[in-house]
This record gives C-alpha cells, sequence and structure tokens, in this order.
C-alpha cells in the first residue's frame, strides 16, 4: 500500500519561501473529513462527546477546528487548563483527567467548571480538602488489571500501568462519593495505545457497560456517563490497514444495545478522549537534506531532529517517509535518516529503504500530527520548529512561529547575562519580525 503525503514538492518550494524548514504543517481538510466521521459514526448515542486529547496537539487554531464540530478539551495538566480556558472553553466541555495531581490543579479544574476525572480513591478526600466539598458529578478511572487481551493477542498490560482504580476500590469509591453528595458519575478507562483494530473500542465497551450496571444495581449510583478514552490508533505502516471509525462506531452501538438498554440505562452518553486519531495522519514533519555521509553505513543528514519529532529516538517508533519529488522513483538505498543531536539515537529512521536522496531533497515525515510537535524539547540548545496549517483553499497560515534564541534564554532573565545573551543573538528591533516569521536559528 502507498503512503502519499498531502503536500507536494512544488507547495512546499513555494512555502520555504516564507518559513524555512524544518517545520510541522497539518492538514486542514483532512482533520474536518475525519471529526465528521466521528461524529456520523456515534450519532446514534444522544449525548455523545469527543474531548479532543489536549496533550496530542496543543495548538488553539487545530483544537478550534474541532470545536466547531462540538468537540470538548481533554486535559491532563494546569497549562492544558489554562490554554482550554483562554480559548473559552468552560463547564463540562472540558473533562480533567490527570494522576499523582497537585491540589492547584483540581482548584483551577473547578473554577473552569470541568468535569474532574479521578485517577485514584485516595483522591477522594484530597479533592474535597483542595476544593472544600465534592463537585456533583464526578468520573473515576477503572483499571481492571491484568492483561488486556483481544481474541488471543495481548494489547497491553495494565496491570503494571500506574492509573485507575481496582475493581473492588470503584465500588468502593462510587459508595464513598455517593455519600459525599456526589450526584452525578461517570467511568473511564484506557486500556491500549494506538490500536489498529475495530475491536478494541466494542470490547472495552462491552467490560465498561457490565461494570457501570453492577455499579449503578450495587451502589445506586447514577451513571451519566462512559468514556472509552482514547486508544483508537492510526497506520503509521503502509501496510496497516486503518481503522473504520463507523464499524466501531456501530460494535459500541451493539454493545449499547444488549448490556445498558436491557438494564433500563439507555439514557448513559459515550464519551471519546481521542488524540492520535484526531490529529495523528494529518501532520507532517517537512526537513530538508543537508548532509549526505558514507562511512560504514549511508547517512541523510537533515535539519530537524529529534527535538522536532521524539517518538522515534525514544522507542524506536516507524513514521513513514517520502522524499518529495521522488514518489514514483524505486527505494533502492538503505539510508539511516537522522538529526544533528549529540544523542546516537536521534534518527528518523534506521536502515530505511528510500529512493537515492540528493542534498537540498525535501523530506515529509509522516503522521506526526499528534504526539509530534507536543513531545519536543530543547536538548542540546535545540529549537522547536514552526507550526503550519494548509488550509482548504490551499493558502498556508502561520499558527505557532518558529522559536528563538531568546526564547530559549527567556527563563535566564534573573540573570546579569541576560542583556549579554540579548546581544549576542544579534537582532535588530526591526528585524524581529521577519526571524519571527520566517523560522528558527540552527
Amino acid at each position: 500500500m502507498n503512503k502519499l503525503p498531502f503536500v507536494t514538492k512544488e507547495q512546499i518550494e513555494g512555502i520555504v519561501k516564507t518559513y524555512p524548514t524544518p517545520f510541522h504543517i497539518y492538514d486542514e481538510h483532512g482533520i474536518r473529513e475525519n471529526v465528521k466521521a466521528l461524529k456520523e459514526a456515534f450519532s446514534w448515542n444522544k449525548g455523545y462527546k469527543e474531548f479532543f486529547a489536549v496533550k496530542a496537539t496543543p495548538n488553539p487554531f487545530l483544537i478550534n477546528i474541532l470545536r466547531e464540530y462540538g468537540c470538548g478539551c481533554d486535559c491532563s495538566s494546569y497549562t492544558e487548563l489554562m490554554l482550554s480556558g483562554a480559548m473559552g472553553v468552560q463547564g463540562e466541555d472540558i473533562m480533567f483527567s490527570s494522576n499523582n495531581t497537585p491540589a492547584q490543579e483540581f482548584v483551577l479544574a473547578q473554577k473552569l467548571g470541568a468535569v474532574i476525572n479521578l485517577d485514584d480513591i485516595t483522591h477522594i478526600d484530597y479533592l474535597e480538602k483542595a476544593l472544600g466539598c465534592l463537585p456533583k458529578t464526578i468520573s473515576c478511572r477503572f483499571n481492571p488489571g491484568g492483561y488486556f487481551s483481544l481474541g488471543t493477542d495481548i494489547m497491553d498490560n495494565p496491570g503494571d500501568a500506574k492509573y485507575g482504580f481496582t475493581e473492588s476500590q470503584m465500588f468502593e469509591g462510587f459508595r464513598l462519593l455517593k455519600e459525599k453528595g456526589v450526584e452525578r458519575f461517570g467511568i473511564h478507562a484506557f486500556l491500549a495505545s494506538n490500536t489498529v483494530t475495530n475491536e478494541y473500542y466494542p470490547t472495552l465497551a462491552r467490560q465498561l457497560f457490565e461494570l457501570a450496571v453492577r455499579l449503578e444495581k450495587e451502589t445506586g449510583a447514577k451513571i451519566a456517563f462512559i468514556n472509552l478514552s482514547g486508544g483508537i490508533g492510526i497506520p503509521y505502516r503502509p501496510e496497516q490497514e486503518p481503522n473504520d471509525i463507523r464499524v466501531i462506531g456501530r460494535e459500541v452501538h451493539r454493545a449499547y444495545q444488549e448490556i445498558l438498554e436491557p438494564a433500563g440505562m439507555g439514557d448513559v452518553a459515550i464519551y471519546t478522549e481521542l488524540g492520535r486519531f484526531m490529529m495523528g495522519p494529518y501532520g507532517h514533519l517537512v526537513t530538508q537534506a543537508i548532509h549526505l555521509k558514507h562511512t560504514y553505513k549511508e547517512y541523510v543528514g537533515v535539519d530537524a531532529c529529534a527535538v522536532d519529532l521524539m517518538r522515534p529516538a525514544m522507542y524506536g517508533a516507524y513514521h513513514h517517509i517520502t522524499v518529495l519529488g521522488k514518489e514514483d522513483e524505486p527505494c533502492g538505498c538503505l539510508y539511516d535518516v537522522t538529526g544533528s543531536l549529540c544523542e546516537n539515537n536521534d534518527k528518523f529512521a534506521i536502515d530505511r529503504k528510500l529512493p537515492q536522496v540528493d542534498i537540498g531533497d525535501y523530506l515529509v515525515i509522516h503522521d506526526t500530527g499528534a504526539h509530534g510537535y507536543a513531545m519536543g524539547y530543547n536538548y542540546n540548545g535545540k529549537l522547536k520548529s514552526a507550526e503550519l496549517l494548509l488550509k482548504e483553499d490551499g493558502s498556508v497560515q502561520l499558527i505557532r512561529r518558529a522559536e528563538t534564541p531568546m526564547d530559549y534564554f527567556a527563563t535566564f532573565d534573573c540573570f546579569d547575562i541576560y542583556e549579554k545573551l540579548a546581544a549576542m543573538d544579534g537582532l535588530e528591533k526591526e528585524g524581529d519580525g521577519e526571524r519571527t516569521q520566517k523560522g528558527r536559528v540552527q
């Protein structure tokens, strides 16, 4: 199966005249079509809502596209709550799902009116102490322990995960919360990551629906919603078949009809917290070949590095690579595609078959729309690149400027070297705008 980029060589050659590589670029049309398909797949549930996982792609321009379709925000930290609040997201349009949570984060979540999703039974008293009283609506995260399997295939190991209540703690916690005045309850679970199978959500849904029926019957707690969280993955490799969200939605509906409706729970809302599925395929990291090295192996050195995309260096994740303009050429060369960090794992690909790469070629690294820019960092003093939006009309909008050296040194403003650093950067005030717009200094 061929995996093609959503930009052409000609488009990139035009874009780099204003925004030099490297940069992340996102496909507005693809994002819109995907969220419409998701909404359609779960339209059978009156209360359905997608809470976009802000951690995946924390960019307000992109999040606002999803908000046009009624999506909320799933936040996991103080700054993600701040971002959502600043964008005008309030109340039950925010789901706050965190772990090992500081008190001030619960306080801000309450101030914004967010639905709080507790990660541990001990957090009940902690939350009550932080807020003075408990909210009327609370969700609890469930971890069944052991292994999560589909058929004979083990998908993940929840028993080793730091998240969630045990099953017995769910019953104890719901009783305690009810005694303390909580009126509406939610159940949340995330048992496997990046599943490329239509079976994951339906299997998880059945497990949570059965738990919900027992919880409501045995504790008297009113289950208002069940949050299937994330876990629907994307086909990073060309040979993988993508998930069919309509099939997934249909099978979750079947489980709902077979388990919840006969129990008189046909008013339970279904929530999702998708990140990778919502944005992943609709982002590219575009970078240029700047060096070719011939030693014990063949290396393509590009102007991006793990600062821009951490996943391959962090855990050997595969990201497909297209050499723009050479899509139809045979992949007859074996390369390591590397960045410039002082770490040997700074490689976007190892022993990857590609067309012959020449200095100046533009490479598209696929599927960086989620957990791409968001996972970046500043090791070696490297600066994070710009983010661009390819709009439906073909124009390109800057949605986050590239970092500059003075962004990197901004937290040194309490030292007397700050002004010297600014002078060394060589930026005149009238030149700042062009530097900010065009990109970063390598």
